[in-house]
This record gives C-alpha cells, sequence and structure tokens, in this order.
C-alpha cells in the first residue's frame, strides 16, 4: 500500500474533484487512518465536533450533585481546536511572508502543539523542556528558535546535543558561553526597542541597545560565531501597532551595520505582541498586519527569511472556563449603609462569590498578565444561560465581588462584577482564558488545575490528529 500520511492534507483537497462524491467520505476515513497507523494518537484526549455551547452543557449535565466524588463538579475548560485553525488560516491570509512560530511559553497545551506542529508551524522555545516537548513531537529541529537571550550552560549543551541551532543572544557573556558549549550555533541578535506602549515591557530584561550592536558583531565576528540575522519582541499586549513598524526600521539598520563586519544576514525575527481574535477594537491583528507586512516587505528582500513569535494570537479566543460558585457572602448592612451615605451604593458589592478556580491558578493572568476577567452566568437555578445571561426583566442586577477558592486575600478575581444573584452550586463562565492562564497555574492549597475538554468548529482540525 502506498504511504500517503505524508501528503494528507493535499490529498484530501484534492479528492473532492477527482472521484464520485459518494467515494469521498470512504477515501477521508483511509486517510485518517493512514494518519493514524503512522502517528498513534491512543493516549490523545477525545476531541468532539461540537460548538463550545453544547460541550458546556454537556458537561454540566453530566456532573451528578450529590455524587461522592469530591472533584466532579471542579472547574474545566472547553477548548475550541477550531479557533486555533482559523487564526492559523487568518495568519496566512494576512501576512504570507512570515512564518509563525508558536510561543509555548503563552499554553503549551499538547493538543495546541500538535495542531500547530501538523500545520507547519515553528516553536519559539525559551527552556529545556521546552525544546524536548517539541522534538518529542517528532517536530524537526530547524523549526524551533531557542528566543531565550540568557541560556543555562547545560541547556545550551542540550540545543548542541539535539541539533537546535537558532538561538538569540542579546549580551557579550551569552557569545562566549555559546561560543565554549554551541559554536556551531545560527545566533539572531535581539535588540531593544521601544515598548512603552505594551502591557508587559520585556525591554526591561532583554534586549541590545544599538549603540552596543556594533561592539556585539565584533566580538561575534572576532569568535567566528555565525550571527544570521536579527530578532527584537515589541512587548507582550503591545496597543500601538506603530510600534511594529518603528522597531522592522530598526532591525533593518543593524542589519546594514552588519556588513561592516562581514556578516550577511537573511534572518529576521519580528518576536511577538499580536492581539488574539476577540480583541475587535483598538490594535486588531488586522492594523498590526497591515504595518508590519508593507514595512518588512519595503525594507526586506525576497532573500530575507522572516518568522515571528505569536502566542496569545493563537490561544487567547480558543480556551473558555467554567467554574462553579462553592459559596457567597453576604455583606454587612453597616458596609452598605455607609455607601449609601456616600453616594456609592450602586458601585458597592452587595455580595461575595467564590469560585473554585483563583489567582493561584488560571486567573494568575490578572496579575502576570494584566488581563481583566469577566464573569458570566453559565448556569442559574438549574437554568443552562450561556451567552443568554437567562435573566428576567424582574432580575435584579447588582454589583458583586468574585473571589478565588484559596485563603489568600490577594485571591480576587473581579472586585466590581455585573451579576443577577446567584447560589452555591451555580457556574460562571469566563471568555478568552487561553493565554498565560493554566501554564502558570499551580496547587497552592492544595487545588487542583482546571481540566480541560476539547472540541473543534472546524471539521478540518480531525485530519490532524
Amino acid at each position: 500500500m502506498i504511504d500517503i500520511s505524508h501528503q494528507h492534507d493535499q490529498f484530501l483537497e484534492v479528492v473532492p474533484t477527482l472521484v464520485r462524491p459518494s467515494l469521498v467520505e470512504a477515501l477521508k476515513s483511509r486517510v485518517r487512518a493512514e494518519m493514524k497507523a503512522a502517528c498513534p494518537s491512543a493516549d490523545l484526549p477525545q476531541v468532539q465536533a461540537l460548538p463550545v455551547s453544547q460541550m458546556l452543557q454537556a458537561r454540566l449535565a453530566s456532573l451528578v450533585s450529590e455524587s461522592d466524588d469530591a472533584e466532579a463538579e471542579n472547574a474545566f475548560y472547553v477548548a475550541d481546536l477550531g479557533e486555533v485553525y482559523r487564526q492559523h488560516l487568518r495568519w496566512k491570509a494576512l501576512l504570507p511572508r512570515i512564518e509563525p512560530f508558536f510561543a509555548m511559553k503563552c499554553n503549551p497545551d499538547p493538543m495546541v502543539m500538535r495542531l500547530l506542529a501538523s500545520l507547519g508551524a515553528g516553536f519559539d522555545c525559551a527552556s529545556k523542556n521546552e525544546i524536548q516537548s517539541v522534538l518529542d513531537m517528532g517536530v524537526d529541529p530547524s523549526r524551533i528558535i531557542y528566543a531565550n537571550p540568557c541560556k543555562q550552560n547545560s541547556f545550551v549543551k542540550f540545543a548542541y546535543n539535539n541539533n537546535v541551532r537558532m538561538m538569540t543572544f542579546d549580551n557579550a557573556e551569552e557569545l562566549y558561553k555559546i561560543k565554549r558549549f554551541h559554536p556551531e550555533a545560527q545566533l539572531v541578535l535581539r535588540i531593544l526597542t521601544d515598548d512603552s506602549k505594551s502591557l508587559c515591557k520585556l525591554g526591561l530584561k532583554f534586549g541590545a541597545p544599538l549603540d552596543t550592536t556594533a561592539g556585539l558583531l565584533a566580538l561575534a565576528q572576532e569568535l567566528q560565531l555565525d550571527v544570521i540575522g536579527i530578532s527584537f519582541h515589541v512587548g507582550s499586549g503591545c496597543f500601538d501597532a506603530n510600534a511594529f513598524g518603528e522597531a522592522v526600521i530598526r532591525a533593518r539598520r543593524v542589519f546594514d551595520q552588519a556588513r561592516d563586519y562581514g556578516f550577511d544576514f537573511k534572518f529576521l525575527d519580528v518576536g511577538g505582541g499580536f492581539p488574539s481574535a476577540h480583541v475587535t477594537e483598538g490594535i486588531t491583528f488586522e492594523k498590526v498586519a497591515g504595518i508590519l507586512g508593507p514595512t518588512v516587505n519595503s525594507l526586506f528582500g525576497p532573500d530575507v527569511r522572516v518568522i515571528a513569535e505569536p502566542g496569545r494570537y493563537f490561544v487567547g479566543s480558543a480556551f473558555t472556563l467554567a467554574t462553579q460558585v462553592i459559596a457567597r457572602r453576604t455583606v454587612s448592612n453597616d458596609v452598605l449603609t455607609a455607601a449609601a451615605a456616600a453616594g456609592e451604593l450602586d458601585q458597592t458589592p452587595s455580595h461575595m462569590y467564590y469560585i473554585n478556580d483563583g489567582m493561584y491558578g488560571s486567573f494568575n493572568c490578572i496579575m502576570f498578565d494584566h488581563q481583566i476577567c469577566e464573569p458570566k452566568v453559565l448556569l442559574r437555578d438549574g437554568v443552562y444561560a450561556y451567552e443568554s445571561g437567562c435573566i428576567n426583566n424582574d432580575d435584579h442586577l447588582g454589583v458583586a465581588s468574585v473571589w478565588g477558592p484559596t485563603c489568600d486575600s490577594i485571591d480576587l478575581i473581579s472586585s466590581k462584577a455585573v451579576l443577577p444573584l446567584m447560589e452555591t452550586g451555580d457556574w460562571m463562565y469566563f471568555e478568552n482564558m487561553g493565554a498565560y492562564t493554566i501554564t502558570a497555574a499551580s496547587q497552592f492549597n492544595g487545588f487542583r488545575k482546571s481540566e480541560i475538554f476539547y472540541t473543534t468548529t472546524e471539521e478540518e482540525v480531525v485530519y490532524h490528529f
């Protein structure tokens, strides 16, 4: 039998035009069977083909309120891999020249990683374990960039032993280290850019100022190291699309400077900071692409390979978190009376809700990534309320605060949420929870990380598992 596993994408696209419609599904089934035989996935979680709403409802319906399983009503995620796939198509349509290398620190979910790997994406790794995770999927080392400018010695040796050659640097000490442990590395000089208009200013820690690049290039030449190009990062959560264009201009200057030291750069890494799909106002991906793409094309010829390091762009809008109200506390009348006297009653929480995921879990994004998480009603008094709120005209909406389950007072998710009166056992949900959430979650106070259930709202996704 001919092995068609390496051509399954092209095959599935051509099949409908070559054979009778009655044979299409049979041939597609054969492709899936061949792919499963070539890449066993028995240990992978099941991927449903349901809308997110139905996934949430089915999970809630499966819970038995009187169950003896103490973990049965834990918070959980629904991950829509179809959203990741749509973001891939969107990237290819708007930035066709720039190769995405997924910043896995954002969310190293194995199903997301496998999907992106099968779509041909590269990976931005920052440590030995991240590199190992990518290699374990069978990804070629050439599709990895070790994008941490300051690396542990043993990690550099690990990259050398596993033929991971592309890596970044921004200081002289790192060059001496790489010369000792990975002299065959393909080096990328990370330069400092203006990240003042970003939520997370990475320039505080990384990036060579432009007045130091000449000295670094001279040292790299002296050490006979192979510097292939430039990288930059405008900061995570950037809210000025022009920052991307200005950074590309800086990179062009260092490209020209490198010629004086015998280097002929053919590589540009434009970093991350790309907004997720749920961002529809202000700086959108379309606005970034409208500036970044033309600027790159005008300053760099087609012989220069260009990559990027999107993270939240792929996963931010793909994960929805469902949490149960585990307790409710009514604010004392004295507090409310004082608020009324000060004219602040409408802004003073009348209730405190406690849910079963918090700042030490998925909501660490509030502290580390400056996210604002808005609770919405998912299940109230036994009635499913996704996207509708299931709020009657006579329901009173009030201001409430929402807290996580731990014993730490920092575990505050929302200080002023507008919600109807909810009871213990009701459920809330939070959208756009895929970026910098579960990746940094801990099990502080003994609370488990929230489980993930997978679905896809794009049929093509199932052919990649």
